[in-house]
């Protein structure tokens, strides 16, 4: 391949015994912006200034004109619109004084904005307006410049400054959002403590409207411990996994667990549930039952609790497990709650199905679960010990024949007796934040 041939540059040059002159075929040297911006008269930047009002004036308008959700603005808004185009277009005057500064002019425009503007402004909207008004100014400010160089320089600079001015109007926005995301997130921290501490008073109600929870709605409390990797996160992880299945969602860390509410029920086999596993560490989760209301999620969250800090009781347990589920353990542990639902749901429908069934689990597990040997004992025919183990599973829900409803059935049984012995079971649905010591004294531990 033949070199190319170089380009002979301007001036005079021997050719053939000949002098010829080469003329200058290159290209002018491209200006910066800066470059076309230095020099900028006094006297431009003065009529900028004299023009600022006219020029905010007719902005607004022109946003009137292009941008529907304008005219729904109130006045008092559209005036701080007015207000900050004016000042936007006071501080281009003097950053053409000094093009090469800091954002320090676009950012004090936005510092003009009300909080409640942009309470009522959405980022969206923001943006619409800056494209408008730097639209508009790139049509009007070339036309205030005397001459082609003016006229140059104005049309640099907007293009140039709007670039600022966007940048300045997302870090607003940014500020005000990272503000609001702080506060609410205390205020999400102050929902679940008041919850876990069993304080349903109005201002929760109040608190809990201020976030768009409706606190009619039904609702669930869940009980784990955060991954160790992002604990700091773990709140934002809860809230992207409601998200993505349009659920609500509350939750703090709390002590060393992650107490996540969220709206509606939950089944142990919801694809929600199991997103939301990937949130809490390997260890154990607790679903508390559902609640019917905010006012009634401290049951909710006293339960899971409660099931956290017996849940190493039940070896098998599997993750996630209802704290219903943990009733035993519960109970062992003194949780007035577990208690008084193996009172309700096993011992009363028991008794109230006559002495022969309750004889009869007992000889039934005093035997090691074996048919026979119960009916020896018993003096019975062993059919008459499977339909009777039948009739049990109707009226409680329990099946002795099954291994982990025996061991719920032997231990409500047994404390059910030993409460009756004391002469002091409590039938009451009291509310608490964790479970009692044995035999119904009050735990004095921590949280966790």
């Amino acid at each position: 391949m033949e070199p190319r041939p170089q380009r002979k540059r301007a001036g005079l040059h021997k050719r053939d015994g000949k002098i010829l002159e080469v003329p200058d075929n290159s290209f002018p040297e491209p200006r910066s912006p800066l470059t076309i911006l230095e020099g900028v008269p006094e006297s431009l930047r003065r009529r900028l200034k004299q023009y600022s009002g006219r020029l905010a004036t007719e902005t607004v308008q022109a946003m009137q004109e292009r941008l529907p959700f304008f005219a729904d603005l109130e006045a008092s808004q559209r005036a701080s619109v007015q207000l900050v185009v004016q000042t936007a277009v006071v501080n281009f005057a003097e950053w053409l004084h000094d093009p090469g500064s800091d954002l320090g002019y676009t950012a004090e425009a936005f510092a003009l904005v009300p909080q409640d503007l942009t309470r009522h402004v959405a980022l969206r909207q923001t943006v619409d307006m800056v494209r408008v008004t730097t639209e508009f100014l790139e049509e009007l400010l070339p036309m205030l410049g005397r001459n082609e160089e003016q006229t140059k320089a104005l049309t640099v600079g907007i293009l140039r400054y709007s670039r600022d001015l966007a940048f300045a109007a997302a870090a607003s926005y940014a500020d005000a959002a990272e503000a609001r995301g702080a506060w609410d997130t205390r205020m999400e921290a102050n929902i679940v403590d008041a919850i876990v501490r069993g304080d349903a008073g109005s201002g929760l109600q109040s608190q809990a409207a201020a976030l768009n929870w409706d606190a009619t709605a039904p609702a669930t409390v869940i009980v784990g411990t955060p991954r160790p990797d992002r604990i700091d996160l773990a709140i934002g992880d809860v809230h992207a996994a409601g998200n993505r299945h349009n659920r609500a969602t509350l939750s703090d860390v709390h002590g060393t667990w992650l107490v996540a509410i969220v709206a509606g029920s939950l089944s142990l086999t919801d694809r929600f549930l199991a997103d939301l596993l990937t949130v809490f560490d390997d260890g154990p989760v607790v679903v508390g039952p559902t609640a019917m209301s905010l006012s009634g999620l401290h049951r909710s969250a006293a339960e899971a609790i409660a099931g956290m800090h017996a849940v190493a009781g039940w070896s098998g347990a599997p993750r996630p497990v209802s704290a219903r589920e943990l009733l035993p353990e519960r109970a062992l542990l003194g949780d007035e709650n577990a208690l008084a639902a193996l009172e309700s749901e096993v011992m009363h429908p028991l008794a109230d199905a006559g002495p022969a069934l309750t004889e009869t689990l007992d000889t039934y597990l005093d035997s090691g679960g074996a048919i026979e040997a119960c009916a020896r004992k018993l003096f019975v025919h062993p059919n008459t010990v499977r339909y009777r183990l039948k009739r049990i599973a109707d009226f409680t829900g329990r099946d002795p024949t099954v291994p982990r409803d025996a061991y719920v059935l032997r231990v409500a049984t047994t404390v059910g007796r030993l409460q009756r012995d004391l002469g002091h079971f409590s039938t009451t649905n009291g509310s608490t934040t964790g479970p009692v010591g044995p035999l119904g004294t009050r735990w004095s531990g921590p949280l966790r």
